[in-house]
């Protein structure tokens, strides 16, 4: 879908005189600079230069941009975070005669090109337009400028430059269509299987009986089929659907921290995304909590494409923040708010001591009626700081301490795996396909 918002306004008006009017007036003060020699160059060449002048205010006069012409902007309505993003000015030229235009887009600062202005020739009554690509740098809303555009006259002395009111704004959103493509490619790869078959394991809807095999557990012997038949056989169940999926993205201090050019919180909902994406197509209900110091949002676990889509627009501008976050209140919230047993999947950090007790004290507390399943990401430069041997004091020491960082993670995750939930450490770059993997994982295995 497109922005084609119609423009039809024009601020300011101002003349800028053409290269071919400059070489003229410049010869006129050639003449007039030969006047020591012989007064009647200065003559001539004062009145060949106001005469100049005139004319070309008369040939501005004789370029009306009022009514000449129209502009658009068209773009896409959504933007995509690392992606190019086209954007077309469109021009529609409304005289019987050909417009000679120079377009410049003013685009959101903060976004890339290495275009955006050009000068074209519009036929009578007809239209041209000017194409550029963007590159958004960040989730969230950024804002267009006006276009500033400059008519040239008919006898090419001057250019009628106005300025004509554009200013809109653009949501930039993750790339969505990237992480589809990945965590499709990995589900047919890793789950050619599952595929090809109703996706069968230890849920709870029961699916259809089969000859017992030597390895099948005895809890699953439909005895009285057996005793019909004369030989065991045992019942075979199928994954649930319609359970529910909580995604509770921390927007705290640590997920500020950079690597490469996103943010952790960025890589958490890419994978966010690429979860809420699987989930909704296996036709379970999936929900959303954002929380810093308290709980930013929050959407209950519903079924759907169009949950998806609710989601999207929910996480498009979500930032991390310099503050601690909240266990307390975010888990109290979704305590409060979400009965439903779900797999509640927490894309976190932990990193000292404090942060991951307070963690810890939450998830004990959430295990009996929910599953928790706490995603680090990990961080690639800290893992590959620790790895070559250190040639100073100084790195000794710093290597201390990241080790000791990451050794404080690694207990916090595994005590969260001692108290019953799941833990889950990967690289930003895995991040998403091993957290789909996960929790294809636990529908397979029954865990909900």
């Amino acid at each position: 879908m497109e922005k084609t918002p119609a423009l039809v306004s024009y601020s300011t008006l101002n003349i800028v005189f053409t290269a071919r009017f400059l070489m003229a007036f410049a010869g006129g003060l050639v003449l007039f600079s030969l006047g020591w020699s012989h007064p009647s160059f200065l003559w001539v060449g004062g009145a060949f230069d106001v005469a100049l002048l005139g004319l070309a205010l008369l040939d501005a006069a004789r370029t009306p941009l009022r009514g000449s012409f129209t502009l658009r902007r068209r773009c896409a309505e959504r933007f995509a975070i690392g992606s190019g993003n086209g954007v077309t000015i469109e021009v529609q030229n409304h005289r019987p005669a050909p417009l000679t235009l120079w377009v410049k887009d003013e685009p959101p600062p903060q976004m890339q090109t290495p275009k955006r202005e050009g000068q074209f020739t519009v036929p009578p009554r007809g239209t041209a337009t000017l194409h550029y690509e963007l590159l958004a740098p960040a989730r969230g809303r950024f804002e267009f400028g006006n276009i500033a555009v400059r008519l040239h006259s008919p006898w090419g002395l001057v250019w009628r430059q106005t300025s004509v009111p554009a200013v809109e704004s653009v949501k930039v959103y993750p790339d969505f269509r990237a992480a589809q493509r990945q965590v499709i490619e990995a589900y047919r790869m890793g789950r050619q299987g599952e595929r090809r078959q109703r996706l069968r394991g230890q849920g709870r809807e029961f699916e259809s009986l089969r000859e017992f095999v030597i390895g099948d557990e005895l809890r699953h012997v439909a005895w009285a089929a057996s005793a019909r038949r004369g030989k065991l056989v045992t019942r075979q169940y199928q994954i649930e659907r319609s359970q529910s999926i909580l995604l509770m993205l921390d927007c705290g201090r640590l997920m500020t921290a950079r690597l490469g050019d996103l943010t952790k919180l960025d890589y958490a909902v890419n994978a966010a995304l690429a979860l809420a994406y699987v989930a909704v197509a296996g036709g379970d209900q999936v929900g959303l909590l954002t929380f810093t110091r308290r709980v930013d949002d929050f959407l209950p676990p519903r079924p759907g494409a169009s949950q998806l889509g609710v989601i999207l627009e929910h996480l498009h501008d979500v930032q991390p923040q310099m503050i601690e976050p909240s266990y307390a209140r975010a888990f109290a919230h979704l305590g409060r708010h979400c009965r439903k047993r779900s797999l509640v999947v927490l894309l976190t950090d932990v990193v000292d001591a404090d942060a991951s007790a307070d963690l810890l004290a939450h998830t004990a507390a959430l295990i009996p009626r929910h599953l928790p399943l706490i995603v680090t990401i990990g961080d690639r430069d800290l893992r590959a700081f620790v790895k070559p041997p250190p040639t100073s004091l100084d790195e000794v020491y710093a290597q201390s301490v990241a080790e000791e960082l990451l050794t404080q993670r690694e207990q916090a995750l595994n005590r969260i795996v001692e108290l019953g939930g799941l833990a889950l450490d990967v690289p930003t770059g895995q991040l998403s396909v091993a957290l789909v993997n996960r929790y294809l994982e636990v529908k397979t295995r029954g865990r909900l």
